[in-house]
């Protein structure tokens, strides 16, 4: 009996993959305005400062074909064949849908990359996925929704931070502040204060709780530059508080409202971050990003069959 063949469409974020790209990607942005000169360089220069240009694209790939090897291993009678789409930049999630209906996919598993999809902007995503298949008469796409909570998500991010906490001295432990992050947002958009905040308090709760922690904290970091009021605390502000108002020494920074190494985390945190905490006299320690970690797959393959159970009757 011949399998049924699965579109696995892998969202995600996009970058630029050359500096002559970085215009047109932070046009798209933009929603079609073009950035200042000024704004231009600054992004370049981020650029130039993580080593000329992000491995997001490189590591998006690499998710894709291990959850698609993840997938594969499990799916009874089913086969999957991985797409990616990308938000601002090519391949398009239009891109991808489209490739899936050319290749006769009648159904497709959607996954964002994006662990906290409780906001316009993540939700966003499958609304472009939905519409293009609406226009094409197909495929049928399956959203994998919430799957912060798969328990392999929560263990890996409790591992990181055991493994942090194991180079410390008991001693400093006491002093050591745990900071979960992830991108602010204007408060404006639809979803941003309630239920987006809501994600990121539950599941660094859940994290805490699988680490044993004691102590912890959660904060916005990479607001945009513009007049709009964005979610807050930012996390280098937090970080100065929590070094004078409350006496932490060591941070531990864990990006979890991210999965892989790129512009937010290795600029943001690891340069500008970094800079404040050495500016204190601290010691600056950021988590290892879950990037093609097997652990990690394996919670978006349970996530991902999972919804497809629901969805089709597919055994989990």
């Amino acid at each position: 009996m011949p399998q049924q063949t699965i579109g696995l469409l892998v969202m995600a974020y996009g970058t630029p993959t050359s500096p002559d790209a970085i215009d047109a990607f932070y046009t798209h942005i933009r929603h079609g305005q073009k950035p200042s000169d000024a704004l231009l360089r600054d992004l370049e220069d981020r650029y130039r400062a993580i080593g000329g240009m992000s491995p997001l694209a490189r590591i998006t790939n690499a998710q894709a074909d291990a959850l698609a090897a993840a997938l594969n291993t499990r799916g009874d009678g089913l086969s999957f064949k991985p797409y990616i789409g990308l938000k601002h930049a090519p391949p398009f999630i239009e891109d991808a849908v489209a490739a899936m209906q050319r290749d006769g996919i009648t159904q497709a598993v959607a996954v964002a990359l994006a662990p906290y999809d409780g906001n316009a902007s993540v939700q966003d995503y499958g609304t472009r996925a939905q519409a293009v298949a609406a226009r094409l008469g197909g495929p049928t796409i399956i959203p994998v929704p919430g799957w912060y909570r798969q328990q392999e998500f929560i263990r890996y991010w409790a591992g990181q931070i055991a493994a942090a906490f194991a180079t410390m001295p008991a001693n400093d432990i006491r002093t050591t502040a745990v900071v979960f992050s992830a991108h602010s947002l204007p408060k404006s958009m639809p979803g941003a204060i309630g239920h987006y905040r809501s994600q990121l308090e539950e599941s660094a709760q859940s994290i805490a709780r699988a680490a044993r922690l004691g102590h912890y904290v959660t904060a916005w970091q990479s607001a945009g530059k513009t007049p709009d009021a964005w979610l807050g605390p930012d996390i280098r502000e937090l970080t100065r508080d929590l070094y004078h108002r409350d006496g932490y020494r060591t941070f531990v920074y864990c990006p979890t409202g991210f999965v892989a190494d790129h512009l937010e985390v290795l600029y943001d945190l690891d340069i500008e971050c970094r800079a404040v905490v050495n500016e204190l006299g601290g010691r600056y320690i950021r988590l290892a990003m879950p990037n093609a970690a097997p652990l990690f797959i394996d919670g978006l393959a349970e996530a991902a069959m999972d919804a497809l159970a629901q969805a089709m009757g597919v055994p989990a």
